[in-house]
């Protein structure tokens, strides 16, 4: 029972660092800009299929050809921030909606066109598979769980480390004083889009060699991106994390001891069981 019990969890723990990852990128969009980003699991979408693209077609590795996805989709967040949602910044929050629901559209539309409507899977060599005190450890599993530790340090050091980091953080917490400090916004909010959608980008080839990749899932992955946005604390990054790993376990467990077709309910009954003690999620402030 306790085996597979961890198994389960390690499980969850493989598809929690994919929601980490889109919860992250829609963290530092929401919590920065207060943009809710709906686009965004589409936006991961496109860098699962551009790493499909370069590891069938260029024969890429399949990091090589995602760190190249990552890049491609740094470009795609800059164009969405310049032209679709910078015209409506100082706008009514109704407006980036109905712009994140038209995207969200769009980009699923360019991504069927380009790349069909049959899934796909991105083929690693990460196939074997360990013993671990009769736990079985995937091998490609743990180099998701890793990838996402090593992007969600560089994200660390970027926000905390950086000048460019403290321009985000000032821009965070007060967008008018950082104005009057000399901060960019238009420059803050580009490297804002840029870095989430590069994590969007990351957080689909993982979903495309941990699962598949087909139209329509970047919907579902933008739906569980912000139940872990809301779960962890909104623009909470730290509670993104938690959110993220919370969520991915709480689905695998009740896919393993109750029902694959209940996981989604279980999962959700888990966040709004959290939500009805505190309000304000698991790491967020009153």
């Amino acid at each position: 029972m306790i085996v597979e019990v961890l198994q389960q969890m390690l499980n969850g723990l493989a598809i929690g660092s994919v929601y980490t990852l889109i919860a992250l990128g829609l963290t530092v969009v929401f919590g920065i800009l207060g943009i809710a980003h709906f686009a965004h699991g589409s936006v991961a979408m496109s860098g699962g299929y551009l790493t499909f693209l370069f590891n069938e077609r260029l024969g890429l590795p399949f990091y090589p050809a995602m760190a190249l996805a990552m890049v491609a989709g740094a470009v795609l967040g800059l164009l969405i921030e310049r032209l679709a949602y910078r015209p409506v910044r100082d706008a009514p929050h109704i407006n980036a909606f109905i712009i994140a629901l038209g995207l969200t559209m769009m980009i699923e539309g360019i991504n069927l066109l380009l790349f069909g409507a049959d899934q796909v899977v991105i083929q690693t060599p990460y196939r074997g598979v360990l013993d671990v005190f009769g736990v079985a450890v995937a091998e490609l599993r743990l180099q998701v769980i890793l990838t996402t530790c090593v992007l969600i340090g560089v994200i660390a050091f970027l926000i905390s480390r950086t000048k460019t980091g403290k321009s985000i953080r000032a821009v965070a917490q007060n967008r008018g004083a950082a104005v009057l400090m000399g901060v960019n916004v238009n420059q803050v909010s580009a490297v804002v889009f840029s870095v989430s959608s590069a994590l969007g980008a990351a957080a689909g080839a993982l979903v495309g060699a941990l699962l598949a990749i087909a139209p329509g899932l970047g919907e579902g992955l933008a739906v569980k991106g912000f139940a872990v946005l809301i779960l962890g604390g909104l623009g909470s990054i730290p509670g993104a994390i938690v959110g993220g790993l919370v969520l991915g376990v709480s689905e695998s467990l009740a896919a393993g001891f109750i029902s694959s077709a209940y996981k989604d309910v279980i999962a959700f009954l888990v966040m709004i069981v959290v939500l009805l003690f505190r309000p304000e999620g698991l790491l967020g402030k009153r």
